[in-house]
């Protein structure tokens, strides 16, 4: 087995990875190294949780040269402000015996204290596209000096709707520099970017997408209805003594404050919420208690499914079933890093077997179906969103006249009357009243003439 000994890497940089700890390279480090060093443009498809982050730093930094510049030699595309953070806290921890300022940036905070940030000089800039490209359309961030270009999480950069930000972002950049991709996911979207703005990619692939992790055990539960579902994660909560740092997910941020607050009766002051309404101190905050295990566990959405390291999760919990199949692999991809095991276990309700079956399908393997415990309360009562779910159900689907009831039945003969548009017959058509004076006027008019 490599170790990183065999990448012949700086002084610097290999005190940094032993003051670590780390000793083998995953692989996608091992296969993106010699690609990112060669110089030519990459896209690495792989999974959330392989290490992706270090595969283009530490070729990056090998090369690494002084030089007496203040626009960044390096850019790094992020998808959310979570992830600027974590990226930031990832290089300085590599950088830390070198000399490369870094610098952070993102919405949500005053942009003119990063005007000043980026004044001083930065090296390596880790930026969503958004923040990006208002600084550079401002003319205090500059492109001139780049040589490096780093897009990770592609694919998650256009799902969340910032492909006009990012094409902005390259047509502001000069055409002489590398390119370095990461993606989840080979979408359609990912391809015409690169067919627009990049030139024949080596690509580096890890494994292919919806590939489930192998140690991640993945279970299900069929529950009724949401409520019964806050009272089987309850009841595991409270009986499984290894659901020690747990995420939970659900699919919009009104779910998340509904299964906060019956969980706080339950376990008050050890669960946390992220989502999208919460400033960028609370979730940078609940981010960091839950790492210091100061809480038990997060109710989110899927801000956090993607890229987001977060060591040693025991447990993800699907609340509700994820509405894209390759997004359900992000959420379990939480759990199961660094080669440890994890636990995945989703409560599936009837209206969401549609998508279960298609993550099934993703993934190629069946995930295993466990009893509901016999002592947990199944509610009659559903949600109002469980209520729109099933009345929606039928949209887009033809409709069978035969064998229904009485309100499918053919209209009677006097309901098959065709409206012509002309006036009715039984009631007179209303016209606006005559002014008499007026018309007396028009006519004496005529007369003259």
């Amino acid at each position: 087995m490599k170790t990183f000994l065999d990448f012949d890497l700086p002084k610097s940089l290999q005190k940094a990875l032993d003051e670590l700890g780390f000793v083998n390279p995953t692989p996608i480090q091992e296969k993106s190294f010699s690609v990112i060093l060669s110089g030519r443009d990459m896209m690495g498809i792989a999974q959330t949780g392989t290490g992706k982050t270090f595969a283009y730093l530490l070729p990056i930094l090998k090369q690494w040269k002084f030089q007496n510049t203040e626009s960044p030699r390096v850019v790094i595309l992020v998808p959310t402000r979570e992830l600027v953070v974590q990226v930031v806290e990832e290089v300085e921890k590599l950088t830390q015996f070198m000399s490369v300022r870094t610098l952070g940036i993102y919405g949500g905070v005053n942009i003119n204290t990063q005007r000043k940030d980026l004044a001083q000089g930065v090296d390596i800039l880790v930026g969503t596209p958004g923040r990006t490209m208002d600084l550079a359309l401002d003319g205090v961030l500059r492109f001139d000096a780049l040589q490096k270009l780093v897009i990770d999480e592609f694919d998650e950069i256009l799902n969340l709707g910032f492909r006009i930000q990012l094409t902005s972002i390259l047509s502001m950049m000069k055409s002489k520099r590398q390119n370095i991709m990461f993606s989840a996911t080979m979408t359609e979207d990912v391809d015409d970017v690169l067919d627009e703005f990049f030139e024949f990619p080596e690509e580096v692939s890890l494994a292919p997408s919806g590939t489930p992790l192998e140690q991640i055990t993945q279970k299900l539960y069929h529950v009724p209805n949401f409520l019964t579902k806050m009272n089987l994660v309850k009841h595991l909560l409270a009986t499984d003594e290894t659901t020690e740092r747990v995420l939970l997910f659900v699919n919009n941020k009104r779910i998340v404050d509904v299964a906060f607050e019956i969980l706080e009766e339950e376990f008050p002051g050890q669960f946390g919420v992220i989502h999208s309404n919460k400033s960028q101190n609370y979730r940078l905050t609940t981010m960091a208690n839950f790492q210091n295990s100061e809480i038990r566990g997060i109710i989110t959405t899927d801000v956090m499914a993607r890229g987001l390291d977060i060591s040693d999760i025991t447990h993800v919990f699907n609340l509700q079933f994820s509405e894209i199949p390759e997004q359900y692999i992000h959420r379990i991809g939480r759990t199961g890093r660094a080669d440890k095991e994890g636990m995945a276990i989703s409560l599936v309700a009837p209206y969401e077997e549609e998508q279960l079956l298609a993550a099934e399908m993703l993934m190629d393997m069946e995930i295993d179906v466990l009893k509901m415990p016999e002592t947990v309360v199944v509610e009659e009562k559903k949600l109002e969103f469980e209520k729109d779910k099933r009345r929606f159900k039928s949209i887009g689907k033809k409709i069978n006249l035969e064998n229904k009831g009485a309100a499918f039945h053919e209209k009677k003969d006097k309901n098959k009357k065709v409206n012509l548009g002309g006036p009715s017959k039984t009631k007179p058509r209303k016209t606006a009243p005559r002014n008499r004076a007026a018309e007396a006027k028009k006519a004496a008019k005529r007369k003259k003439k």
